[in-house]
């Protein structure tokens, strides 16, 4: 009776090995992708919201510290373009950040494959 109890436990282990290594490969161009786009878009959007890039274009007109003359208004919108060309150069580089960690993980699985490949050659 022990027997056929180790028996069929070993095949249950083996037979849901064997389903999570052939899953795998279509959860991780699936769903394991989407829920990592969904991570990279809220990445995006936080760092967005860090650097106030809208904040800063919506007021790009607005006299800074309450200096309503027109030499106030001049330095605040130079010191508002510099800001938000800087600004924007920095969001950039969190897209094309995001970008290529996309392209990472779609890339991961072969990439790893071939390597083990290679190690066992």
């Amino acid at each position: 009776m022990a027997k056929k109890n180790s028996l069929f436990t070993f095949l249950t282990a083996v037979g849901e090995v064997a389903f999570v290594v052939i899953y795998f490969p279509f959860w991780w161009y699936s769903l394991g992708f989407v829920r990592f786009l969904g991570s990279l878009s809220q990445f995006l959007k936080r760092k967005q919201e860090e650097l106030a890039l809208l904040v800063w274009i919506k007021n790009i007109f607005r006299p800074m510290y309450g200096q309503s003359d027109i030499l106030g208004r001049l330095i605040s919108f130079f010191v508002r373009v510099i800001q938000i060309i800087f600004r924007t150069i920095a969001w950039l580089f969190f897209l094309i950040l995001t970008f290529f960690l996309a392209v990472f993980w779609l890339a991961l699985p072969p990439l790893l494959l071939a390597l083990i490949i290679l190690q066992l050659l």
